[in-house]
């Protein structure tokens, strides 16, 4: 036991150290495992999951803790315990293989490997006994063990089939994207045919966010779509209002386990709240609504709150359960709220979160919002603003109530993807309300922006390697794992995103240097990127997947970054590299759209075209900021924004050559790098912008 602890223990991911004092013989995925399963001639075992996940730690305590059932794992299996958050890649390839084998997959992913790594069985959860119709997961082992020393001839062609299927399929010829924006009307209708138009969102139980599906919807909606608008606000209304929303500390949990939004999994993840962030930051740009703006800030407030790691970046996730309780620290009882805000108090807040008697779950209540203001008001005979004080003391003194309850365990590693798309929505949210005549909201976009920077400092520092490409993982002053396509995608997006909000060219040449890394290392030979760079450790299959999942697919994302480089530079090249990206999934995006919602996004950039600004100006003159103003105004999805004081000297090619009118600050408005006559004025650069 103590060797297998060992292993383990050397490890920085949580996920993994978590499983460092179970007595199976676990071994991290590397080339001692690989070697001894080669060696001894046995299958592998390889489990994957992450720390966050409830079914993960379920599984644990009921086999992996379990001396006779790990005395089997040892005997007939090499074991490997893998995060799925550090090795994306490996995560990728089985969880492929065990979708093409059961229909279905998920975490914990239980996968039996030949030793040279070729699937051939697999599932995801198993339970200690037989129930829901699952067999035990010692009968598993069992008859795996039986069938590799019996069948062994079947089983190595079934692993060989297997992989043969998971090679990605090959694209389009390169320049043909097979898209016109008649895909956007078919991925509306497809969109409208699943909706639901009571709840919000698409599908039945469980729901998930769907944080690209909406961006796209908001681009549908800025060309007037109404359709569009209607579906992207009622699943933005019904799920700040729903418990999938943290009422007291803001942010979402990972998905509603119900159609109503109502009954989370309790996990809390950064790219989940990154990209819920950016996207309700983005419908209170495009609507006003003031509630869009709520909860964006109090989603970043819960990212700074909550998930900065002493680096200052920002870290992975919040397990869902505390003390192997799922959902503790969240849920209450009406007492409880009673003893904390008092009678009068508890009985208004109880009647706006559906506080009552016997819970909503389990005995207790998940918090939702279930009643306006105005509703409260004439009920309680108050004024609706008073209520809303009311409501907000109410809701600081249950959240410091909270905090001294037992927290989630938070898994603190800091990965590249998820740090990128977080940055991304900190700078979008600073651009948009640091020079607000708000001083509460100035202030908080101060806050906003040097988070940001805080972050890509850290992240700059600490997860690029000496030759300029990018690890996956740092946590524990480690860097562990190489980083994939999306690392790179990702944290370039967050980086233009930074450039954009600060001026600061620095952000502007790194993200740059990024996406020249992927051009260069992932580049696939039929049209967009694989997913591993041409020297990452070989795989049974180099993957290549194109839709997206809870993250934007990497080839999407740089679609998205290529054709932002390409406003900001002019080179051809990016564009072209974005087309043939784009190329790979044609009118796919439109038939499936909830799949390919970050496609969507950059066919509408592609189609789009955009507005190129540039501004001549020292970014932190006050009359420089003044002239920015309007171009921060309102939802602009297909705007890039140049700012600086020297030209001559900038790395930014769309500053280029440009000059300040009477030694003024100066504004080149320019569609396809067509530019208007120059402005010094913010009321003739939003005439410009109006008419560009």
């Amino acid at each position: 036991m103590a060797t297998m602890a060992n292993r383990l223990a050397a490890e920085t991911s949580p996920y993994l150290l978590q499983h460092a004092g179970n007595p199976v013989d676990w071994y991290p995925w590397g080339p001692e495992a690989l070697a001894r399963a080669k060696a001894e001639d046995k299958p592998i075992f390889l489990s994957i999951g992450y720390a966050a996940c409830h079914w993960c730690h379920v599984m644990e305590r009921e086999s992996f803790e379990d001396e006779a059932t790990a005395a089997v794992l040892n005997a007939n299996f090499v074991p490997i315990k893998v995060d799925r958050e550090e090795r994306p890649d490996l995560d990728q390839v089985y969880m492929a293989a065990v979708v093409a084998m059961t229909g279905s997959g998920g975490w914990p992913m239980s996968v039996f490997l030949t030793p040279d790594g070729r699937p051939f069985y697999g599932g995801t959860y198993f339970p200690d006994t037989p129930r829901h119709g699952l067999p035990a997961f010692r009968q598993v082992l069992t008859a795996v063990a039986r069938a590799w020393r019996e069948q062994r001839a079947e089983i190595e062609a079934s692993g060989t089939r297997l992989v043969e299927a998971l090679v990605p399929r090959s694209a389009p010829s390169a320049g043909s994207t097979g898209v016109e924006p008649a895909l956007f009307e078919q991925a509306v209708a497809n969109l409208e045919a699943t909706f639901d138009r009571e709840n919000g969102g698409w599908g039945r139980a469980p729901k998930f966010p769907q944080p690209m599906t909406i961006e796209f919807l908001l681009r549908r909606a800025l060309a007037s779509d109404a359709r569009a608008l209607a579906m992207a606000r009622r699943t933005l209304d019904r799920m700040a209002d729903g418990g999938i929303h943290d009422q007291l500390g803001g942010g979402f949990h990972r998905y509603a386990t119900d159609a109503i939004w109502l009954v989370p999994h309790f996990e809390k993840m950064l790219y989940d709240n990154a990209q819920l962030a950016r996207v309700y930051l983005h419908a209170h740009l495009l609507t006003g609504a003031p509630r869009y703006l709520e909860v964006a800030a109090d989603t970043l407030d819960y990212i700074e709150r909550e998930l900065t790691t002493p680096d200052g970046a920002w870290a992975a996730s919040q397990d869902a359960d505390t003390d192997g309780v799922e959902g503790l620290t969240f849920v209450w009882t009406l007492a409880e709220v009673i003893e904390v805000l008092g009678e009068d108090d508890g009985r208004l807040f109880a009647a706006a979160y559906g506080v009552r008697e016997g819970g909503n779950w389990e005995g207790r209540t998940i918090l939702a919002r279930v009643a306006s203001d105005d509703q409260l008001g004439a009920s309680f005979g108050l004024p609706a603003g008073h209520v809303r004080e009311r409501l907000a003391a109410a809701r600081a003194a249950l959240l410091a109530r909270r905090r001294a309850r037992p927290q989630p365990a938070r898994d603190d590693k800091v990965l590249a993807a998820w740090n990128g798309l977080a940055l991304a929505a900190f700078a979008d949210a600073s651009a948009a309300f640091i020079d607000s005549p708000d001083p509460a909201l100035a202030e908080r976009g101060r806050s906003w922006v040097s988070a940001a920077v805080r972050s890509a400092e850290a992240l700059l520092a600490h997860l690029r390697r000496p030759d300029g490409r990018l690890g996956r993982s740092w946590k524990d002053a480690r860097l562990t794992g190489p980083g994939v396509l999306e690392d790179h995608t990702h944290l370039a997006e967050g980086l233009l995103a930074l450039y954009e909000a600060t001026g600061d060219e620095r952000w502007f040449v790194a993200a740059r240097d990024l996406m020249e890394i992927v051009l260069e290392h992932f580049a696939a030979p039929d049209g967009g990127f694989f997913d591993t760079a041409d020297d990452h450790e070989p795989l049974v299959t180099r993957p290549r997947d194109l839709q997206d999942n809870a993250l934007p697919s990497g080839n999407a994302m740089a679609a998205t970054v290529f054709l932002r480089l390409v406003a900001l530079t002019g080179e051809r090249r990016y564009r072209t590299a974005a087309e043939q990206a784009i190329g790979l999934v044609g009118a796919d995006a439109g038939r499936h759209p909830s799949a390919f919602g970050q496609w969507l996004v950059a066919i509408d950039a592609l189609l789009s075209g955009g507005v190129e600004v540039a501004i001549v100006g020292d970014p932190a003159d006050p009359a420089t900021r003044r002239l920015v103003g309007p171009v921060r105004t309102g939802f602009r999805p297909h705007q890039v924004l140049a700012v600086g004081p020297d030209p001559a000297r900038s790395a930014v090619p769309l500053l280029q050559g440009r000059f300040a009118l009477h030694g003024r600050p100066t504004a080149f408005v320019c569609r396809d790098f067509s530019c208007r006559q120059p402005v010094d004025e913010p009321e003739a650069l939003r005439a410009l912008l109006l008419s560009a």
